[in-house]
Protein backbone atom coordinates (compact mmCIF):
# COMPACT_ATOMS: atom_id res chain seq x y z
CA UNK A 1 0.00 0.00 0.00
CA UNK A 2 0.98 3.50 -0.91
CA UNK A 3 0.21 5.42 2.95
CA UNK A 4 0.00 8.89 3.26
CA UNK A 5 1.23 11.51 3.37
CA UNK A 6 2.80 10.19 -0.16
CA UNK A 7 2.91 12.48 -3.04
CA UNK A 8 0.80 10.94 -6.37
CA UNK A 9 1.09 11.84 -9.65
CA UNK A 10 -1.79 12.85 -12.48
CA UNK A 11 -1.85 13.64 -16.01
CA UNK A 12 -4.25 16.13 -17.12
CA UNK A 13 -5.86 19.02 -15.01
CA UNK A 14 -9.70 19.32 -15.80
CA UNK A 15 -12.63 18.88 -13.39
CA UNK A 16 -12.11 14.92 -13.44
CA UNK A 17 -8.30 15.73 -11.94
CA UNK A 18 -9.62 18.39 -10.10
CA UNK A 19 -11.99 16.49 -7.92
CA UNK A 20 -9.04 13.57 -7.69
CA UNK A 21 -7.02 16.41 -6.64
CA UNK A 22 -9.66 16.71 -3.15
CA UNK A 23 -10.01 12.89 -2.95
CA UNK A 24 -6.14 12.48 -2.67
CA UNK A 25 -5.97 15.45 -0.21
CA UNK A 26 -9.73 14.46 1.75
CA UNK A 27 -7.55 11.28 2.40
CA UNK A 28 -3.97 12.95 3.41
CA UNK A 29 -2.12 12.87 0.07
CA UNK A 30 -0.34 15.40 -1.88
CA UNK A 31 -0.82 15.70 -5.51
CA UNK A 32 1.41 17.10 -8.61
CA UNK A 33 -0.80 17.79 -11.53
CA UNK A 34 0.42 17.85 -14.83
CA UNK A 35 -1.19 20.15 -17.63
CA UNK A 36 -0.29 22.77 -20.07
CA UNK A 37 -2.31 24.76 -19.06
CA UNK A 38 -1.45 26.98 -16.43
CA UNK A 39 -5.25 27.76 -15.23
CA UNK A 40 -6.14 24.18 -15.41
CA UNK A 41 -9.17 23.50 -12.49
CA UNK A 42 -6.97 20.77 -10.89
CA UNK A 43 -4.01 22.37 -11.23
CA UNK A 44 -5.04 25.67 -9.52
CA UNK A 45 -5.66 23.17 -6.42
CA UNK A 46 -2.80 20.71 -6.63
CA UNK A 47 0.13 20.71 -4.21
CA UNK A 48 2.40 21.32 -7.35
CA UNK A 49 1.05 21.87 -10.30
CA UNK A 50 3.43 21.66 -13.60
CA UNK A 51 2.20 23.70 -16.52
CA UNK A 52 4.06 21.47 -19.22
CA UNK A 53 3.80 18.99 -22.32
CA UNK A 54 2.65 15.60 -21.17
CA UNK A 55 5.45 14.71 -23.38
CA UNK A 56 8.06 16.91 -21.48
CA UNK A 57 11.02 15.09 -20.10
CA UNK A 58 11.51 17.97 -17.62
CA UNK A 59 8.54 17.33 -16.64
CA UNK A 60 8.09 13.54 -16.65
CA UNK A 61 11.12 12.90 -14.60
CA UNK A 62 9.78 15.47 -11.86
CA UNK A 63 6.81 13.19 -11.83
CA UNK A 64 9.08 9.50 -11.80
CA UNK A 65 11.41 11.11 -8.93
CA UNK A 66 8.64 12.96 -6.55
CA UNK A 67 6.08 10.64 -6.99
CA UNK A 68 4.49 7.29 -5.72
CA UNK A 69 2.33 6.60 -8.09
CA UNK A 70 0.83 8.50 -11.20
CA UNK A 71 -2.71 8.14 -12.60
CA UNK A 72 -4.57 9.77 -15.80
CA UNK A 73 -8.19 11.98 -15.63
CA UNK A 74 -8.61 11.23 -19.30
CA UNK A 75 -7.51 9.13 -21.85
CA UNK A 76 -5.44 11.16 -24.41
CA UNK A 77 -2.16 11.33 -22.88
CA UNK A 78 0.78 9.70 -25.29
CA UNK A 79 1.21 6.02 -24.23
CA UNK A 80 5.06 7.17 -24.33
CA UNK A 81 4.32 8.81 -21.38
CA UNK A 82 2.68 6.55 -19.39
CA UNK A 83 4.93 3.88 -20.39
CA UNK A 84 8.56 6.23 -19.53
CA UNK A 85 6.62 6.60 -15.84
CA UNK A 86 5.93 2.91 -15.39
CA UNK A 87 9.58 2.56 -15.27
CA UNK A 88 9.86 4.31 -11.94
CA UNK A 89 6.82 4.35 -10.12
CA UNK A 90 3.05 2.58 -10.83
CA UNK A 91 1.35 3.86 -12.94
CA UNK A 92 -2.41 3.03 -13.16
CA UNK A 93 -4.30 2.22 -15.22
CA UNK A 94 -1.32 1.00 -17.51
CA UNK A 95 -0.45 2.27 -21.12
CA UNK A 96 -1.93 -0.83 -22.55
CA UNK A 97 -5.24 -0.26 -21.12
CA UNK A 98 -4.93 3.47 -21.96
CA UNK A 99 -4.36 2.64 -25.75
CA UNK A 100 -7.05 0.63 -26.06
CA UNK A 101 -9.59 3.22 -25.36
CA UNK A 102 -8.35 5.82 -26.80
CA UNK A 103 -8.92 5.08 -30.35
CA UNK A 104 -12.23 4.35 -31.36
CA UNK A 105 -10.64 1.78 -33.97
CA UNK A 106 -8.42 -0.40 -31.33
CA UNK A 107 -11.40 -0.47 -29.22
CA UNK A 108 -14.11 -1.72 -31.50
CA UNK A 109 -11.07 -4.32 -32.48
CA UNK A 110 -11.24 -5.40 -28.38
CA UNK A 111 -14.95 -5.60 -28.52
CA UNK A 112 -14.84 -7.59 -31.29
CA UNK A 113 -11.85 -9.96 -30.71
CA UNK A 114 -13.47 -10.96 -27.28
CA UNK A 115 -17.48 -11.27 -28.33
CA UNK A 116 -18.65 -8.14 -26.50
CA UNK A 117 -21.49 -6.72 -28.14
CA UNK A 118 -21.47 -3.85 -30.43
CA UNK A 119 -22.84 -1.97 -32.96
CA UNK A 120 -21.72 -2.86 -36.87
CA UNK A 121 -18.33 -0.92 -38.15
CA UNK A 122 -15.94 0.04 -40.30
CA UNK A 123 -12.19 1.26 -40.21
CA UNK A 124 -12.16 4.01 -42.65
CA UNK A 125 -8.60 4.27 -43.55
CA UNK A 126 -8.10 5.90 -46.64
CA UNK A 127 -10.35 6.99 -49.84
CA UNK A 128 -11.08 3.24 -50.92
CA UNK A 129 -12.20 2.47 -47.37
CA UNK A 130 -15.23 4.90 -47.99
CA UNK A 131 -15.52 4.49 -51.67
CA UNK A 132 -16.06 0.30 -50.69
CA UNK A 133 -18.24 0.96 -47.08
CA UNK A 134 -20.76 -1.63 -46.49
CA UNK A 135 -24.18 -0.70 -47.74
CA UNK A 136 -25.78 -1.84 -44.47
CA UNK A 137 -23.26 0.40 -42.20
CA UNK A 138 -25.73 3.39 -43.79
CA UNK A 139 -27.35 5.16 -42.21
CA UNK A 140 -24.43 5.84 -40.16
CA UNK A 141 -21.99 8.00 -38.30
CA UNK A 142 -18.21 8.51 -39.65
CA UNK A 143 -15.90 9.50 -36.49
CA UNK A 144 -12.64 10.47 -36.06
CA UNK A 145 -10.67 7.57 -34.51
CA UNK A 146 -8.49 9.52 -31.76
CA UNK A 147 -9.84 12.94 -29.96
CA UNK A 148 -13.30 12.85 -30.51
CA UNK A 149 -15.72 13.13 -27.68
CA UNK A 150 -19.14 15.21 -26.61
CA UNK A 151 -20.20 14.45 -30.52
CA UNK A 152 -17.15 16.38 -31.42
CA UNK A 153 -15.51 14.66 -34.38
CA UNK A 154 -18.64 12.92 -35.93
CA UNK A 155 -20.70 13.52 -39.11
CA UNK A 156 -24.09 11.34 -40.23
CA UNK A 157 -23.42 9.73 -43.20
CA UNK A 158 -26.18 8.08 -45.63
CA UNK A 159 -24.23 6.79 -48.27
CA UNK A 160 -20.71 6.03 -49.99
CA UNK A 161 -20.29 9.25 -50.89
CA UNK A 162 -20.95 10.96 -48.05
CA UNK A 163 -19.19 8.85 -45.67
CA UNK A 164 -15.93 10.21 -48.37
CA UNK A 165 -16.75 13.59 -48.23
CA UNK A 166 -16.87 13.20 -44.20
CA UNK A 167 -13.67 11.50 -44.52
CA UNK A 168 -12.00 14.47 -46.42
CA UNK A 169 -13.82 17.14 -44.09
CA UNK A 170 -11.18 15.29 -41.62
CA UNK A 171 -8.29 15.67 -43.32
CA UNK A 172 -8.18 11.76 -44.37
CA UNK A 173 -7.70 11.34 -40.34
CA UNK A 174 -7.99 7.57 -39.25
CA UNK A 175 -11.73 7.08 -38.74
CA UNK A 176 -14.75 4.41 -37.81
CA UNK A 177 -17.95 4.03 -39.85
CA UNK A 178 -20.09 3.52 -37.18
CA UNK A 179 -23.93 1.34 -38.17
CA UNK A 180 -26.54 3.89 -36.71
CA UNK A 181 -28.76 2.20 -34.15
CA UNK A 182 -31.99 2.99 -32.81
CA UNK A 183 -32.02 3.58 -29.48
CA UNK A 184 -34.27 3.45 -26.78
CA UNK A 185 -31.62 4.54 -23.94
CA UNK A 186 -28.11 4.85 -22.86
CA UNK A 187 -26.92 3.50 -19.72
CA UNK A 188 -23.47 3.60 -17.88
CA UNK A 189 -21.38 1.37 -15.52
CA UNK A 190 -18.25 3.15 -13.94
CA UNK A 191 -16.23 0.22 -12.00
CA UNK A 192 -12.94 0.01 -10.04
CA UNK A 193 -10.65 -2.84 -10.11
CA UNK A 194 -7.71 -3.00 -8.09
CA UNK A 195 -4.34 -5.82 -9.11
CA UNK A 196 -5.72 -8.50 -6.45
CA UNK A 197 -8.52 -8.72 -9.91
CA UNK A 198 -11.08 -7.49 -6.80
CA UNK A 199 -14.06 -5.63 -9.04
CA UNK A 200 -16.41 -2.98 -7.58
CA UNK A 201 -19.50 -1.31 -9.53
CA UNK A 202 -20.91 1.83 -9.09
CA UNK A 203 -24.84 1.47 -9.29
CA UNK A 204 -25.50 1.91 -13.47
CA UNK A 205 -26.66 5.05 -14.72
CA UNK A 206 -29.57 6.21 -17.28
CA UNK A 207 -27.98 9.07 -19.35
CA UNK A 208 -30.00 11.41 -21.40
CA UNK A 209 -28.20 13.42 -24.04
CA UNK A 210 -29.01 16.90 -25.18
CA UNK A 211 -26.78 17.54 -29.07
CA UNK A 212 -24.09 14.99 -28.23
CA UNK A 213 -23.54 16.17 -24.96
CA UNK A 214 -24.39 14.08 -21.58
CA UNK A 215 -27.63 16.10 -20.41
CA UNK A 216 -28.57 13.87 -17.26
CA UNK A 217 -27.40 10.96 -15.18
CA UNK A 218 -30.02 8.88 -13.05
CA UNK A 219 -29.74 6.22 -10.77
CA UNK A 220 -31.11 3.91 -9.63
CA UNK A 221 -32.16 3.08 -13.48
CA UNK A 222 -35.46 0.99 -13.67
CA UNK A 223 -34.62 -2.49 -15.36
CA UNK A 224 -32.58 -4.47 -13.01
CA UNK A 225 -32.40 -7.65 -14.76
CA UNK A 226 -31.03 -5.17 -17.68
CA UNK A 227 -28.62 -3.42 -15.22
CA UNK A 228 -26.71 -6.44 -13.68
CA UNK A 229 -26.16 -7.86 -17.29
CA UNK A 230 -24.61 -4.41 -17.59
CA UNK A 231 -22.50 -4.30 -14.30
CA UNK A 232 -21.27 -7.52 -15.40
CA UNK A 233 -19.89 -7.61 -18.94
CA UNK A 234 -18.18 -4.29 -17.62
CA UNK A 235 -16.35 -6.38 -14.99
CA UNK A 236 -15.59 -9.12 -18.08
CA UNK A 237 -14.24 -6.07 -19.91
CA UNK A 238 -11.92 -5.00 -16.93
CA UNK A 239 -11.26 -8.50 -16.47
CA UNK A 240 -10.59 -8.97 -20.27
CA UNK A 241 -7.40 -6.22 -20.34
CA UNK A 242 -6.90 -7.02 -16.93
CA UNK A 243 -7.05 -3.39 -15.97
CA UNK A 244 -6.01 -1.53 -13.11
CA UNK A 245 -8.01 1.85 -12.24
CA UNK A 246 -11.40 3.55 -12.58
CA UNK A 247 -12.78 2.52 -16.05
CA UNK A 248 -16.33 3.56 -17.16
CA UNK A 249 -18.05 1.58 -19.61
CA UNK A 250 -21.16 3.05 -21.88
CA UNK A 251 -23.68 1.34 -23.68
CA UNK A 252 -26.52 1.68 -25.87
CA UNK A 253 -29.51 -0.52 -25.16
CA UNK A 254 -31.55 -1.48 -28.62
CA UNK A 255 -34.70 -3.50 -28.43
CA UNK A 256 -33.81 -4.37 -24.96
CA UNK A 257 -30.18 -5.38 -25.51
CA UNK A 258 -26.97 -3.80 -24.84
CA UNK A 259 -24.83 -2.74 -27.22
CA UNK A 260 -20.98 -1.30 -25.56
CA UNK A 261 -20.68 2.00 -26.82
CA UNK A 262 -17.03 2.79 -25.64
CA UNK A 263 -14.87 3.12 -22.61
CA UNK A 264 -13.26 5.77 -20.80
CA UNK A 265 -10.17 4.58 -18.38
CA UNK A 266 -11.12 7.19 -15.66
CA UNK A 267 -13.64 8.51 -13.77
CA UNK A 268 -16.62 9.92 -15.72
CA UNK A 269 -19.44 12.49 -16.56
CA UNK A 270 -22.16 9.86 -15.65
CA UNK A 271 -20.35 8.96 -12.32
CA UNK A 272 -20.47 12.33 -10.69
CA UNK A 273 -23.61 11.48 -8.69
CA UNK A 274 -21.82 9.21 -6.59
CA UNK A 275 -20.26 12.53 -4.99
CA UNK A 276 -23.54 12.92 -3.14
CA UNK A 277 -25.24 9.52 -3.50
CA UNK A 278 -22.39 7.03 -2.33
CA UNK A 279 -20.41 6.54 0.93
CA UNK A 280 -17.22 6.36 -1.36
CA UNK A 281 -17.47 8.41 -4.57
CA UNK A 282 -15.49 7.61 -8.07
CA UNK A 283 -12.69 9.94 -7.31
CA UNK A 284 -11.68 7.98 -3.81
CA UNK A 285 -11.61 5.31 -5.61
CA UNK A 286 -9.51 6.32 -7.92
CA UNK A 287 -7.26 7.25 -5.16
CA UNK A 288 -7.46 3.73 -3.58
CA UNK A 289 -6.91 1.86 -6.65
CA UNK A 290 -4.17 3.66 -7.82
CA UNK A 291 -2.31 3.18 -3.86
CA UNK A 292 -3.54 -0.24 -3.29
CA UNK A 293 -6.15 0.54 -0.70
CA UNK A 294 -9.30 -1.16 0.62
CA UNK A 295 -11.71 -0.35 -2.07
CA UNK A 296 -14.42 1.54 -0.83
CA UNK A 297 -18.22 1.44 -0.57
CA UNK A 298 -19.81 1.70 -3.46
CA UNK A 299 -23.37 1.13 -2.56
CA UNK A 300 -26.41 3.74 -2.96
CA UNK A 301 -27.69 5.58 0.24
CA UNK A 302 -30.27 8.41 -2.37
CA UNK A 303 -31.39 7.90 -5.51
CA UNK A 304 -30.07 11.02 -7.76
CA UNK A 305 -30.14 12.90 -10.77
CA UNK A 306 -27.39 14.93 -12.00
CA UNK A 307 -27.79 17.66 -14.37
CA UNK A 308 -24.50 18.97 -16.51
CA UNK A 309 -24.18 23.07 -16.33
CA UNK A 310 -22.77 24.09 -20.02
CA UNK A 311 -21.24 27.37 -20.93
CA UNK A 312 -24.42 28.21 -22.59
CA UNK A 313 -26.23 29.10 -19.39
CA UNK A 314 -23.34 31.80 -19.26
CA UNK A 315 -24.71 33.29 -22.20
CA UNK A 316 -28.38 33.31 -22.23
CA UNK A 317 -29.58 36.47 -24.55
CA UNK A 318 -26.89 35.38 -27.25
CA UNK A 319 -24.77 38.66 -26.95
CA UNK A 320 -21.48 36.98 -26.69
CA UNK A 321 -20.98 38.97 -23.28
CA UNK A 322 -21.31 36.36 -20.40
CA UNK A 323 -22.85 36.58 -17.57
CA UNK A 324 -23.20 34.27 -14.12
CA UNK A 325 -26.04 32.56 -13.98
CA UNK A 326 -28.73 32.83 -11.14
CA UNK A 327 -27.14 30.60 -8.77
CA UNK A 328 -30.29 31.13 -5.87
CA UNK A 329 -32.49 29.53 -7.69
CA UNK A 330 -30.42 26.28 -6.90
CA UNK A 331 -29.19 26.83 -4.03
CA UNK A 332 -32.86 27.25 -2.85
CA UNK A 333 -33.51 23.43 -3.38
CA UNK A 334 -32.97 22.29 -0.18
CA UNK A 335 -32.09 18.22 -1.83
CA UNK A 336 -29.96 19.90 -4.84
CA UNK A 337 -25.98 20.07 -4.15
CA UNK A 338 -24.14 22.56 -6.83
CA UNK A 339 -20.65 21.72 -8.05
CA UNK A 340 -18.90 24.37 -9.94
CA UNK A 341 -15.65 23.68 -11.79
CA UNK A 342 -13.54 27.05 -11.10
CA UNK A 343 -13.09 27.34 -14.99
CA UNK A 344 -11.70 30.82 -15.87
CA UNK A 345 -13.89 31.58 -19.22
CA UNK A 346 -17.58 30.14 -19.95
CA UNK A 347 -17.93 29.11 -23.56
CA UNK A 348 -21.10 27.45 -25.05
CA UNK A 349 -21.23 23.52 -24.68
CA UNK A 350 -18.04 23.89 -22.38
CA UNK A 351 -19.06 21.88 -18.91
CA UNK A 352 -18.72 24.43 -16.28
CA UNK A 353 -20.32 21.99 -13.52
CA UNK A 354 -23.35 20.15 -12.37
CA UNK A 355 -25.42 19.72 -9.97
CA UNK A 356 -27.32 16.48 -8.67
CA UNK A 357 -30.49 16.47 -6.61
CA UNK A 358 -30.80 13.17 -3.96
CA UNK A 359 -34.17 11.69 -2.28
CA UNK A 360 -35.67 8.47 -1.51
CA UNK A 361 -37.36 8.22 -4.64
CA UNK A 362 -35.99 8.10 -7.95
CA UNK A 363 -39.07 9.29 -9.61
CA UNK A 364 -39.04 12.30 -7.38
CA UNK A 365 -36.21 13.09 -7.53
CA UNK A 366 -35.60 13.50 -11.30
CA UNK A 367 -38.90 15.51 -11.52
CA UNK A 368 -37.50 17.56 -9.20
CA UNK A 369 -33.87 18.46 -11.03
CA UNK A 370 -35.53 18.68 -14.55
CA UNK A 371 -37.67 21.56 -12.82
CA UNK A 372 -34.83 22.79 -11.56
CA UNK A 373 -32.85 22.94 -14.62
CA UNK A 374 -35.91 24.96 -16.22
CA UNK A 375 -35.87 27.60 -14.06
CA UNK A 376 -32.20 28.49 -14.88
CA UNK A 377 -33.11 28.31 -18.45
CA UNK A 378 -31.81 25.08 -19.29
CA UNK A 379 -34.00 23.65 -22.12
CA UNK A 380 -36.36 20.60 -21.94
CA UNK A 381 -34.59 17.59 -22.73
CA UNK A 382 -35.77 15.99 -25.96
CA UNK A 383 -34.51 12.67 -27.43
CA UNK A 384 -31.21 13.64 -28.76
CA UNK A 385 -30.32 10.62 -27.35
CA UNK A 386 -31.34 8.71 -30.07
CA UNK A 387 -28.26 9.04 -32.31
CA UNK A 388 -24.63 6.67 -30.61
CA UNK A 389 -22.72 9.50 -29.38
CA UNK A 390 -20.16 9.63 -26.37
CA UNK A 391 -21.01 11.39 -23.45
CA UNK A 392 -17.42 12.09 -22.96
CA UNK A 393 -16.05 12.93 -19.38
Amino acid sequence: MILPPATLGLLGGGQLGRYFVIAAHDLGYRVVVLDPDPESPAGRIADTHLASAYDDPAALRYLAESCAAVTTEFENVPAAALQYLSMSVPVRPDANSVAICQNRSGEKGFLKRHGFPHAPYADILDDTDAQDADTGLFPGILKVARFGYDGKGQIHVNSRAEALAAFRHFSSEPCVLEKKLSLEHEISVVLARNEAGETKSFPAAANRHLHGVLDTSSVPPANACLIENAEMMAVEIACRMNYVGVLAVEYFVVSGQLYVNEMAPRPHNSGHYTLDACLTDQFEQQVRVLCGLPLGDTRLHSAATMVNLLGDLWFPDNSGVAREPDWQKLLAVPKLKLHLYGKRHAKPGRKMGHFTVVGEHSGDVERLALAARRAIGIENPGNDDKSPVAAGD
